[in-house]
């Protein structure tokens, strides 16, 4: 049996010792083909690979079984064309959650003590003082610490997790949206229905929804006036949650405190779009993630259920 994994991937040989049946076989993740001697592949690793690539292995793996992606997200794999009837297809979920969440937490961090505007300064060679000395400590209708900061999580899974205990470590109040209301890691979860009641008490909105159909434009125009002027819009999620000309116009209107992105509906994000100027945004180029921790384990997890045929982990 043949085990195709991607050079995109640090994966040790010995990881995989313990399946003798087993082979494994290096591949170029960026190459439009591959070798003709990879066509009867029966599992393929998949992380960061090029489109072409995708769509070749798609047209010319007739006997591919399973692949197991390490991204968050199956929206690669699934747009490539495999025939998911034959072929089971896994994610990396879990394998981003630390990272994530770390980011998460650092563009929340630059938001409310403003290290941007720091930095813009430093560029020019200005001395902001309008930044240091005696501040006003939690002034109402401000975004400056996360201290007491109410934070709306909208698509509170195992990211959102990661990331509350830090949030409420710094002694901000979590609040998540989902699909089903309840309790989760002993935060209060809403339905989406919620948010026209939500949105006016937040002071940061964290996006991190799955890019499908449902959540396009999950931030529309009508959602962002809900918002106070001060709040800030960070997304880690998917660009296409959220809709870019109506946030533009948020930003530029001073309609909300500013927004820091991570994803955009194109990626890169053109040359000279207009997001590069808007006010009070902080571009962050799809950074919070790509580096799967745990890979390895959850391959070796995975591969003995495949063969002994259980249900997979992180399974479409």
């Amino acid at each position: 049996m043949k085990l195709l994994y991607p050079n995109t991937l640090k994966l040790l040989p010995s990881a995989l010792a313990g399946f003798p049946t087993l082979t494994l076989h290096l591949y170029d993740a960026k190459a439009p083909t591959l070798p003709a001697d990879l066509h009867d592949a029966e599992i393929l690793v998949t992380w960061a690979n090029a489109p072409a690539n995708l769509s070749y292995a798609a047209k010319n793996l007739p006997n591919l079984r399973w692949i197991q992606s390490l991204a968050a997200g199956p929206n690669d794999v699934l747009a490539a064309g495999f025939d998911t009837a034959r072929v089971k297809v896994t994610t990396g979920s879990g394998l981003h959650d630390a990272t994530v969440a770390e980011h998460t937490l650092g563009l929340l961090l630059t938001a409310a003590r403003r290290f941007h505007e720091m930095r813009d300064a430093q560029t020019l060679g200005k001395w902001p003082g309008y930044l240091g000395g005696p501040q006003p400590d939690r002034e109402p209708g401000t975004f400056r610490t996360l201290r007491d900061a109410r934070v709306l999580v909208l698509g509170f899974g195992n990211i959102a997790k990661r990331l509350t205990p830090l949030l409420v470590a710094l002694g901000a109040e979590v609040k998540g949206v989902a699909r089903t209301p309840g309790v989760r890691a002993g935060v209060q979860v809403f339905g989406e229905d919620s948010l026209p009641e939500l949105l006016p008490q937040t002071d940061a909105l964290v996006m991190i929804l799955p890019g499908d159909t449902s959540t396009r434009h999950a931030l529309n125009r009508e959602r962002l006036a809900l918002l106070p002027r001060h709040a800030w819009v960070v997304n880690v999620g998917r660009g296409s949650s959220v809709d870019e000309d109506a946030l533009f116009e948020a930003l530029q209107k001073e309609e909300i405190g500013g927004a820091a992105l991570d994803v955009f509906e194109k990626e890169p994000l053109p040359e000279g779009d207009q997001l590069y100027k808007a006010k009070n945004l902080v571009l962050s180029p799809h950074a919070a993630g790509g580096r799967p921790q745990g890979a390895e384990a959850l391959i070796v997890d995975n591969l003995r259920r495949f063969l002994a045929g259980q249900d997979l982990r992180n399974i479409v």
